[in-house]
């Protein structure tokens, strides 16, 4: 049921309550509000766009969508309406028609850092690439002072696997605001934006299912201003003892609080105490299984496939119980920044297969190329401790 019409209250102070009752997450509650106000102001399009974000917030995108586009007929040249369309079409999965809306903002609003900002996150979302990259850099250089630009360009850089830049990015924006850490917990949609681009970050780092990387050729936008450079530029030549931040006159970048992009030391040595294990359990049984065919044949094959499925099945078990979180976004992770341990690993999965396939067809040349697969990645393992 909507609220009570109150002809003495304004379309704003409907609107504030909508806020309000957001923030403590009673949606129904907003929206019955907003209703109330348009009640007394039909098509008000600040009223429609907060109706928009709060039904993104419940997630609710068709409805999200509907009341987006009022908006934007009823106020087609405003910012936010134009935002929060973007947004509701993006969660809507119309992606083409995401990143026209998000290339607009950009396009009409090139010196404004909220505009900048959340035009290249709405567009790395639907459209990622070097357009975005280089609209997450421009916020962060017309407003380097606000956390949510440096969080931005953190998820755009994620999401086109520079996890380095995404890394150094996120470390800003937690050393100008310590809440960004905690921003995807956010209730409401007051902060609605800085808790989306949070959640995204989030999701990056528990899967690293991205788009293939930009060009590393390609132009980057002019220095970056604070304590971190664009990828082709170089730190500037200072004094030892002093930081890239000191040079800007910038207080030093703080490490992050929590591990977000970066696969953990204790993650990589489980994976490389795994690997170790898978490599050198399949040569221990390859050579079983070699000096069993002066016994019998069809005992070695037997054997072979048995003990090649309990390798696979333990070394998968034990790496999913002793590595935090996934295993493969862990893996995608580790390729990122260690691919000969990642390759190790890879191939420690690879080869413990050629015992069951020795055991479906026979011959020598499956459990030849088990052990060489077995061996390369033990020597892989070796050349990286």
């Amino acid at each position: 049921m909507a609220a009570p019409l109150d002809p003495e209250t304004t379309p704003e102070e409907y609107r504030q309550r909508a806020l309000l009752l957001a923030d403590l997450g009673r949606y129904d509650e907003a929206t019955e509000e907003i209703a109330a106000g348009l009640s007394a102001a039909p098509g008000e399009p600040s009223l429609l766009a907060t109706l928009a974000r709060i039904h993104l917030a419940a997630e609710q995108p068709a409805e999200a969508l509907a009341a987006a586009e009022r908006a934007a007929v009823a106020a087609p040249e405003a910012l936010t309406t134009l935002v929060v369309q973007a947004m509701a079409l993006s969660d809507s999965r119309r992606y083409t028609d995401a990143a026209r809306v998000a290339a607009d903002i950009l396009r009409r609003w090139p010196a404004d850092a909220y505009a900048q900002r959340t035009g290249a996150a709405l567009l790395s979302e639907s459209r990622n690439g070097q357009e975005a990259l280089n609209a997450a850099w421009n916020g962060v250089r017309v407003a380097p002072a606000e956390a949510e630009a440096h969080l931005v360009l953190a998820v755009v850089a994620a999401r086109l696997r520079l996890f380095d830049l995404a890394q150094r990015a996120y470390a800003e924006a937690l050393d100008l605001d310590p809440g960004i850490g905690e921003a995807q917990n956010d209730v409401g949609i007051v902060r609605f934006e800085r808790r989306r681009w949070a959640l995204a970050l989030e999701e990056l780092a528990d899967d690293a299912s991205l788009p293939v990387p930009v060009d590393e050729d390609a132009p980057y936008p002019s220095p970056f201003p604070r304590a971190y450079q664009a990828p082709d530029r170089p730190e500037p030549d200072v004094p030892a003892g002093h930081t890239s931040a000191s040079w800007t006159g910038q207080p030093a970048v703080s490490p992050p609080r929590r591990p977000v992009l970066d696969m953990s030391p204790d993650a990589a040595d489980a994976v490389r105490r795994g690997a170790a294990f898978g490599a050198n359990a399949t040569l221990i049984a390859a050579v079983v299984t070699a000096g069993m065919l002066l016994v019998s044949e069809g005992i070695s094959r037997m054997w072979a496939g048995l003990i090649g499925v309990l390798i696979l099945g333990g070394l998968i078990i034990w790496l999913s119980r002793s590595v935090p979180g996934r295993l493969g976004p862990a893996l995608t992770q580790l390729r990122a920044g260690n691919r000969p341990l990642a390759a190790a690993a890879y191939l420690s999965f690879a080869a413990p297969l050629f015992l069951p396939i020795y055991a479906a067809i026979g011959g020598v040349i499956p459990l030849i190329a088990g052990m060489v697969l077995a061996a390369v990645a033990y020597m892989l393992i070796l050349v990286r401790r």
